[in-house]
């Protein structure tokens, strides 16, 4: 696995990015087989995630850390400005190389809250993500827009 600092400055494809840490796992709650529900919260942002992740896929224990990016696209969007728009390298080339799971979903309600809390909606082919915190944290993440999810584990110093 990759490391790699926060991305949110380096490109401009990223819509929120933060740590956030396992605080339950709920294996009863789901409806598919393989799929557990998540809740976690952020380091940087005092954020809630809710989130059905695939547990083959990416095996996930109370406790543990993961870093979260939401992005518009997966293109790095370094140096963009000086390659060609055909420009490919072997193996991979998008933001996906730094991260284990990977989903592509839809941003289908945004829900004010008390405040200045919000909670963002997103479906991932029917896996579920709430995330919910300060509208200032997510002033990027409209109602209708494409987005992916990307995480990997993160071990926290």
């Amino acid at each position: 696995m990759s490391t790699l600092p926060l991305l949110s400055s380096a490109h401009s494809s990223i819509t929120f990015e933060d740590v956030f840490t396992i605080h339950s796992i709920d294996p009863e709650g789901k409806k598919y087989d393989r799929v557990s529900r998540l809740f976690a919260r952020s380091h940087a942002f005092d954020m809630d995630l809710v989130l059905d992740f695939h547990t083959e896929v990416f095996p996930l224990v109370q406790g543990e850390s993961v870093t979260l990016v939401l992005a518009k696209s997966l293109q790095k969007g370094l140096y963009e400005e000086d390659k060609p728009a055909n420009w490919r390298v072997d193996g991979p080339v998008g933001l996906e190389e730094y991260f284990d799971y990977v989903c592509y979903g839809k941003v289908y309600r945004f829900d004010e809250g008390v405040g200045e809390k919000v909670t963002a909606f997103i479906s991932f082919g029917g896996l579920l993500m709430t995330l919910s915190g300060s509208y200032r944290n997510m002033g990027t993440i409209t109602v209708g827009t494409y987005t992916y999810l990307l995480m990997r584990k993160t071990l926290l110093t």
